[in-house]
Formats: C-alpha cells, sequence, structure tokens
C-alpha cells in the first residue's frame, strides 16, 4: 500500500470516527492522559515520587490522613492548609546577644479558624550550624521557639518541628498568659504548640483557642562570625506548614500525597493495558488465521488448546502465579499475555475460513505463493484492522484484572499503581475511617480509563464492522 493509499484510507476512518461522540470522548481522555504521562514532573508535586512511594522520610514532613484542600469550601470552620515556603527574606542586623547576624524570614499569612499542625523547617548545612530560631505574631508578640547547634556537618539535612523541638518554649510562654487555675488543670504533655501559636492571648486560651488571625513571621537568625568561616554554610531553607487539609486529593494515613500516586500510577495503567491487549491480540488473531487457513488436524488441534485456555478461570491462575513467584510487573503482564489472547480467535478464524476460499487467494496459489506468504500478506492485512477495537475492549478487563491482583496484596511493590493504592486503604481501614479520599480518587480512575477504551472500541467496532452501523 503506497503512502497516499494509506493517507486516503486514514482520511476515510478519521471521517467516520469522527461522527461517533463516545469515540470522541475516548479519544480526548485518552490523548490527556498521553499528555499527562508525558509531562508527568509538570503535574506532580512531589517530584521523587516514583522511587520514595513507600519511603517513609519522604513523607514526615505531611499531615497523616488529612482530607483534600478543597473541603474546606464545605466547611464551616476553615482548617489550615499545607504550604512550603522557599523564598526567605534575607537581611543582616545587630542581635544584642548573638552580635552581627543574618535573618532569614518566612511570611506566612493565616486567615484559617482551625491551626495547623505542625511548622517544620528545613535546611542543608556544612561545618558547624548554629540557629536561633522564632515567631513573631500579628499581635506584636515573639515567642522564642528554641536553638539548633550542631557541628560536623557535610551537606547534611537539618530539620527543626515545633511540635516536636518547641514544646517547652510554648509552655513557657502559657505559663506567661494563661491562668495559674487552667494550667495547674492542663497537662503539658497534651498541649499541641500550634494550638497555642495560632490563638488569641487570654487567662482562657488554653480552652478557648479563638483564633489569632493575620501575618506571622518565621525567623532564623545565624550569627555572622561562624558565617564567616568558609567551612560552615547553610542553605536551602525552607519552611513547611503542615496543615489539617492538603493537596487536591489529600493524604493517607502514611502522609503520602494521594494525587502524586494516582499520576504516577496513571503511566502503569496505560502501559500494563496497552502493551497486554496489543501484543494479545496479535497473537490471537494470527492464531486464528493459522488455524483457518491449515485446517484439517491442525485447526483440530489448535481449537483443543484454545478449548484449554478459555476455559481457565484466569484471576485464580494469576493469585498462584503472584503468590508463587515473586511479585513483578512483568510477570503480571506475561501472564495476563498468556490467558488473553483467546479473545479474538474464534471470531478471526470464521472470518479466516471465508476469506481463504476467495478467489484472489486461489488466484495467489495458482501463481506459487507459499502459504505463510498468503497468510501474511494477503490474509492477515484484512484482518487486523478488525481487531482495533478488539484491542481497545480488552485493556480495562487488563487493568481491572491488575488491580484486583494488587488489591489482592499481590502487585509488584516497587511501582505505583491505583490497586496498590486502594490495597493500602483497605488494609488501613480506610472504609471504616472515614477516609473517602482515599478510596474514591482511584476507584474512580480505574472506572474512567476503563470507559475511556470502552467508547474507542465501540466506536471503532461500528466503523470497523458495518452490520453494526445504525445510520
Amino acid at each position: 500500500m503506497s503512502m497516499k493509499d494509506f493517507g486516503y484510507r486514514l482520511g476515510e476512518f478519521w471521517a467516520d470516527f469522527s461522527k461517533e461522540k463516545s469515540g470522541l470522548i475516548g479519544l480526548g481522555i485518552l490523548l490527556l492522559s498521553v499528555i499527562v504521562v508525558l509531562m508527568e514532573p509538570v503535574f506532580l508535586p512531589y517530584k521523587d515520587v516514583n522511587g520514595n512511594w513507600r519511603d517513609i522520610t519522604y513523607w514526615e514532613d505531611n499531615p497523616p490522613a488529612a482530607p483534600p484542600a478543597w473541603t474546606n469550601l464545605f466547611a464551616r470552620e476553615k482548617s489550615a492548609i499545607t504550604a512550603r515556603l522557599d523564598k526567605p527574606v534575607i537581611t543582616e542586623e545587630e542581635d544584642p546577644e548573638l552580635g552581627m547576624v543574618r535573618i532569614y524570614s518566612f511570611k506566612y499569612p493565616y486567615h484559617y479558624d482551625k491551626s495547623p499542625l505542625d511548622i517544620i523547617l528545613r535546611a542543608k548545612g556544612s561545618g558547624m550550624l548554629f540557629m536561633n530560631l522564632s515567631l513573631e505574631r500579628p499581635d506584636g508578640n515573639t515567642i522564642f521557639l528554641g536553638q539548633v547547634y550542631q557541628s560536623d556537618l557535610n551537606d547534611d539535612q537539618v530539620r527543626f518541628a515545633v511540635d516536636t523541638d518547641a514544646s517547652s518554649a510554648v509552655y513557657e510562654f502559657i505559663r506567661g498568659h494563661a491562668s495559674e487555675d487552667a494550667i495547674a488543670n492542663s497537662d503539658s504533655s497534651t498541649i499541641k504548640p500550634t494550638n497555642i501559636l495560632f490563638a488569641k492571648i487570654g487567662e482562657d486560651m488554653l480552652s478557648a483557642r479563638n483564633a489569632l488571625k493575620g501575618d506571622y513571621y518565621y525567623r532564623v537568625k545565624v550569627p555572622m562570625s561562624l558565617l564567616e568561616n568558609e567551612e560552615n554554610k547553610i542553605s536551602d531553607l525552607k519552611l513547611v506548614v503542615t496543615g489539617r487539609v492538603s493537596g487536591v486529593l489529600g493524604t493517607d494515613t502514611a502522609k503520602r500525597d494521594l494525587y502524586s500516586g494516582i499520576v504516577a500510577g496513571l503511566k502503569w495503567a496505560l502501559f500494563i493495558g496497552l502493551v497486554t491487549s496489543v501484543i494479545s491480540v496479535l497473537i490471537g488473531v494470527m492464531y486464528g488465521i493459522i488455524s483457518a487457513y491449515f485446517g484439517g488436524f491442525t485447526d483440530t488441534f489448535m481449537s483443543f488448546i484454545f478449548e484449554i485456555f478459555v476455559s481457565i478461570p484466569v484471576l485464580p491462575v494469576l493469585i498462584v502465579l503472584s503468590a508463587i513467584f515473586k511479585p513483578s510487573i512483568w510477570i503480571i503482564i506475561a501472564a495476563l499475555i498468556v490467558f488473553s489472547w483467546v479473545g479474538p480467535v474464534k471470531t478471526v478464524r470464521s472470518m479466516a475460513l471465508q476469506i481463504k476460499e476467495e478467489t484472489y487467494i486461489e488466484a495467489a496459489k495458482a501463481l506459487g505463493s507459499g502459504k505463510w506468504r498468503i497468510i501474511l500478506k494477503h490474509m492477515a492485512p484484512l484482518l487486523l484492522p478488525y481487531s482495533f477495537a478488539n484491542m481497545a475492549l480488552s485493556v480495562p478487563g487488563t487493568i481491572v484484572f491488575e488491580a484486583s491482583l494488587s488489591l489482592l496484596g499481590l502487585g509488584d511493590p516497587t511501582i505505583i499503581t491505583w490497586g496498590q493504592i486502594l490495597h493500602d486503604a483497605q488494609s488501613s481501614g480506610a472504609t471504616l475511617n472515614g477516609l473517602w479520599w482515599w478510596i474514591v480518587p482511584p476507584g474512580l480512575f480505574i472506572a474512567i480509563m476503563g470507559m475511556t477504551f470502552a467508547f474507542l472500541g465501540f466506536a471503532m467496532d461500528k466503523i470497523l464492522h458495518p452490520k453494526l452501523r445504525t445510520r
């Protein structure tokens, strides 16, 4: 077929396809999915999510089991949203205790009813590092949070969390403002520092906790005498305000960002679905053609093999294989191909039986064409277009099979899939604890991806099988 003929037939196909609304919807969702996969780093708020999904330390700054940030729209009392501040204002001034200091100031506008869960300072340090940390409130009060002193650093991470490292300093602030009765009736170990830092001052501040809204300034003071030594360095200062709501799709109990997991799992859903369906359908098509063309004992034997495979329950076998072998995405794909190729065999075989009786096939035989040349040159090109719909329609089943295995804990733990997210939700009791944002998104995306290929398959079925056309 020349390029001109190919272009003409492609144009004809597109003219028919563009009339199918469901096909256009499916194609639009598929193209959007491909764009997201190709530009994954742009859409991911956590760039290293693929290699750190199961690394607890990577997510330690996030809140556990936090609802999505947009749920604030439906809440009477607004909760603080997780924020990351990485551009401090740097100034230098004289400090009465430390002398000349360099000050890194982070501005955090607080306009919520419920305080953040934590405030975490992160930095990289080399040599010796000393930092004096404080928080300036909108009411003019400055609360000393603590000091960080570390030596023998080699570009190491330094972390200071208010919730754990500033609890004693915050309690001293309470002693200076709350009533003695309130302090006596409270347990310092149960007081959450951020509840006090973002509350109005008063004798009943331990119980009332009225939000003090306005601009807060988190200041980091580093003595200039320390920085004058070239061996002592501080860089990459970041402030993480851990909110009660977080991200587009919230977090799970391991503090992982679920939106990042959904985006990272998209490529595996497409890869598993497309690779498995394309290979299995091509095998099934060629199997059906060969069975029909050779006939006789070959057809009988191949039909017997087909009946064996078509009668085997797929999911139980996949569960056994995943339990015997080390869970791997390649083993899962191979197993799905082994049991999925039977889908198009019967239809293709019946069509091939008709085609092999055509006059041009007899002419090819008379001209001396070999059996494999006739199969590959004359029969396969006619039957392959009819397999495209089969490919599209088999993708949803493949995605669901992988999700089912992962949901049972038999998926590949080295990658992120939507099924594994659902498995983690199930094992952590997300349903019983009302963590709907951990369950609904992955299930919804599995359904949308299945619907996408179903739409494409139905549209191509109507175009490539004239008897199914309704117009």
